[in-house]
């Protein structure tokens, strides 16, 4: 099913978090571009303060961030964690295509906070809820176009490498690594789903 008959309902049934993926994709760098933007546009944000960023790595740059995973992880996690758990993962995440960086500006955080000092101390809540609606967004897109994709988090560990890697603005935050490309084998672990009834609550229906 194409991306342009595909319904948000199905979007969202389909994306599920794939690890296995090769770097061997159809989707062109424009389009992957293009889903990002779109999200950065119009994923909701605190007051509309529009403090959504990302960084979009592809082919060799994606390859450099994932090489500076694994020096990071070797130099930070103990040996014997790092030779079972860190280095396949690194390995098989640096296999696939590309990689979202998703950030936070805290300036524009900030400029919220000072238009409307009531709710300071709720924007570093509300931009993590900001920040997990725009990678949802995106990797819901990105599923739609038959990409596999999986999220990851080895912050702060890449955080300064990666800044002066590729010149991040000092008052963007990482929160969060999107690892894509074309799925290669099936889900590591199938999801489990608990019965839906006994997590909802309906009144006035």
């Amino acid at each position: 099913m194409s991306a342009n008959t595909l319904s948000l309902l199905d979007g969202i049934k389909q994306r599920s978090s794939l690890h296995v993926l090769s770097s061997d994709v159809s989707v062109s760098d424009a389009r992957i571009q293009e889903i990002v933007r779109e999200g950065i546009l119009h994923a909701p944000t605190p007051f509309n303060c529009q403090s959504g960023r990302a960084v979009v790595l592809l082919n060799e740059e994606h390859k450099k961030f994932w090489d500076i995973a694994h020096k990071a992880a070797k130099a930070s996690v103990p040996p014997q964690a790092f030779e079972k758990a860190f280095e396949p993962r690194v390995k098989m995440f640096r296999a696939a295509y590309g990689t979202v960086l998703f950030y936070e500006s805290q300036n524009a955080l900030d400029k919220v906070a000072g238009r409307v000092p009531m709710v300071k101390a709720m924007m570093p809540q509300w931009s993590e809820h900001a920040s997990g609606m725009l990678q949802y967004s995106v990797w819901t897109m990105l599923c739609a176009e038959g990409l596999g994709v999986n999220l990851q988090h080895y912050s702060p560990m890449v955080d300064a490498p990666t800044a002066e890697q590729w010149n991040i603005p000092a008052d963007w935050a990482l929160k969060a690594q999107m690892v894509f490309g074309k799925p290669t084998g099936p889900r590591l672990q199938e999801k489990t789903v608990e019965p839906v009834e006994d997590r909802i609550k309906v009144f006035g229906a």
